[in-house]
């Protein structure tokens, strides 16, 4: 290829950046969420001829940083439920990345991770990729190896004509069960090269798997012969239908449901009657059958077995190959589409033994009373301190939240039980826990609000896992693309959860001994809201239990009216 031949503006259909961009548009991609790299100057271009002519293509995000594009691209899949395009820059883009793709991966979000590598080092034909790829960019054995690890498949793109093929490849694999994040490497010399025009077919959503009534049928006995039955779920309400399906199940056959501290999204009401609490401890020894639903890792330590329960997995994939040791104890596979196999079963719901269903009801009952009994004494209790009680930000939440139809997405760690128990949250789409390491919390609430943006959006982050993120980057990307959040700062100046492991290691060691306890303290970071204050956004300090409820009024306003708000809360634990 020659500079001349490229630079003919219709020759045949364009070049690869017109291919990649038809590839995304026909894998139905809303979106390309990226942090640019000079790779994508074929991408920008297409994209500019696209605009110029009103041809279709997806809306394009600048983003600027890595975490930020993956982040907001997971986010918005989390509600979508469809894979999005995500460019990042080379093997170093991808690196800067790779937690919040490894983050999508755990997810379970669907989307296209696409960077760059040069295969000629300005030693082939057709124009000069650039002398950074001979000295700073390029990673022995391509991107697409570092990727593996962290994504579902990784490959490269090698060729022109396969390039549309390869886009719609990577979006069907990353759609389908498990869902997760699919990566290619585009070597900036085929983004440069002729493309003939020929199209990627467009990619349509995956079909759906049902288990067949010969393996429904004997679970369905299984959960009729039960005395104390038990369902524990970690990720129902990810699936499409997955959060009503489970409430028609519970309530069908009147069995309690466990959303365990390890649940990473809302799954079941927590204000339900058959919502049981996070603690699947008490059945381990008194339930005779457990229904993991969704459920990737139930018992820890992996060797705690129940003592005499029968094991239901009901899971389209229950072996999750990202997940290095998983422990099930599975006496029976579910393995057909989720909703669909709970759904069946509810219909199954005859013939029960009224005694046996009364009792468990009953203990249900009283058990569900005395949760809700004990938050409304830790609440009770918060309003009586002095300063601001962690339950107390959360309770205050919830109550100027309702009837909002809210989404909170949750990245605290010390704070995560008393955010989840206090939130009560009781819809579908209405609860998710930032998933892999810390600093993605902002870009992922973003993605949300992108999603749902007559929805209001509010994040709960600890001030360690707040220090994580990229905050200007993401503060830019509210700012430029119209997405007002609320952030709530759980801020009780420490890494608290270092400090209580340091604690329980070493209960009697030199620390305890002398009170240094070091890699925690975070009293000498400056005031986290004044971060926002550049940005013109809502910002807020709060040290007192009677100053918080107002402040969250004043900021959930802001939010409504389109502006970002930062509440740091000053908490007294």
């Amino acid at each position: 290829m020659t500079d001349d031949t490229h630079d003919k503006p219709d020759a045949g259909g364009g070049d690869g950046g017109d291919a990649l961009v038809s590839a995304f548009t026909a894998a139905g991609a809303e979106y390309l969420f990226c942090s640019s790299g000079s790779e994508w100057a074929p991408v920008w271009e297409s994209l500019a001829r696209r605009h110029r002519d009103g041809d279709p293509a997806p809306e394009y995000l600048d983003l600027t940083h890595e975490t930020v594009a993956v982040g907001m691209a997971t986010g918005y899949g989390l509600l979508k439920r469809r894979p999005q395009g995500v460019l990042l820059h080379a093997a170093p883009g991808l690196l800067q990345g790779s937690m919040a793709v490894h983050g999508a991966l755990l997810a379970g979000v669907p989307m296209v991770v696409a960077s760059s590598e040069s295969t000629t080092y300005g030693d082939g034909p057709g124009q000069d990729p650039g002398g950074q790829w001979y000295r700073n960019l390029s990673i022995v054995g391509g991107p697409h190896h570092v990727a593996q690890p962290f994504t579902k498949w990784a490959n490269e793109a090698a060729h022109i004509s396969t390039l549309p093929t390869m886009v719609t490849r990577a979006a069907e694999l990353s759609w389908r069960a498990p869902a997760g994040p699919a990566y290619l490497n585009i070597p900036l010399e085929i983004l440069l090269e002729d493309w003939d025009g020929r199209e990627a077919k467009p990619v349509v959503p995956p079909g759906s798997t049902h288990s067949s009534p010969e393996e429904v049928d004997p679970v369905a006995q299984m959960i009729r012969e039960a005395k104390n039955p038990v369902i524990v779920t970690e990720t129902t309400g990810r699936e499409a239908g997955g959060f009503e399906a489970l409430i028609a199940f519970a309530e069908a056959w009147n069995i309690p449901v466990v959303e365990p501290d390890s649940a990473v999204c809302g799954n079941f009401p927590r204000t339900h009657p058959l919502h049981a609490g996070s603690d699947i401890g008490p059945w381990m020894d008194t339930a005779d059958l457990i229904l993991l639903v969704n459920c990737r890792a139930p018992f820890y330590p992996p060797s705690r077995r129940p003592s005499k329960a029968k094991i239901v997995v009901i899971d389209q994939v229950p072996q999750r190959p990202h997940i290095v040791y998983q422990v099930l104890f599975a006496d029976v596979y579910l393995e057909g589409n989720v909703a669909n196999s709970l759904r069946q079963l509810a219909k199954r719901a005859k013939d029960l033994d009224e005694q046996a269903v009364r009792i468990r009801c009953e203990t249900q009952e009283e058990r569900h009373a005395a949760e809700q009994k004990a938050i409304a004494a830790a609440e009770e209790k918060a309003e009586q301190i002095d300063g601001v009680d962690p339950v107390l930000v959360a309770a205050t939440l919830r109550r100027l939240l309702a009837g909002r139809d809210g989404i909170v997405v949750d990245e605290t760690i010390t704070h995560s039980r008393v955010v989840k128990r206090h939130l009560q949250t009781a819809d579908p789409d209405s609860y998710f826990y930032v998933q892999g390491g810390l600093g993605q919390g902002i870009a992922v609430a973003l993605g949300v609000k992108l999603a749902a943006k007559d929805r209001p959006v509010v994040l709960t982050v600890g001030d360690g896992a707040f220090t994580y993120n990229p905050v200007i980057q993401s503060y830019d990307a509210s700012k430029s693309y119209d997405l007002p959040v609320l952030i709530v700062i759980f801020n009780n100046r420490v890494y608290k959860s270092m400090n209580l492991n340091h604690r329980r290691f070493y209960p009697e060691g030199a620390a305890a001994e002398t009170g240094e306890w070091l890699g925690t303290d975070l009293h000498r970071l400056p005031r986290l809201a004044g971060f926002a204050e550049p940005f013109g956004m809502h910002t807020e300090t709060v040290d007192t239990r009677d100053a918080l409820a107002p402040a969250l009024e004043r900021a959930l306003k802001a939010v409504a009216e389109g502006t970002t708000a930062v509440v740091d809360v000053l908490v007294t634990r």
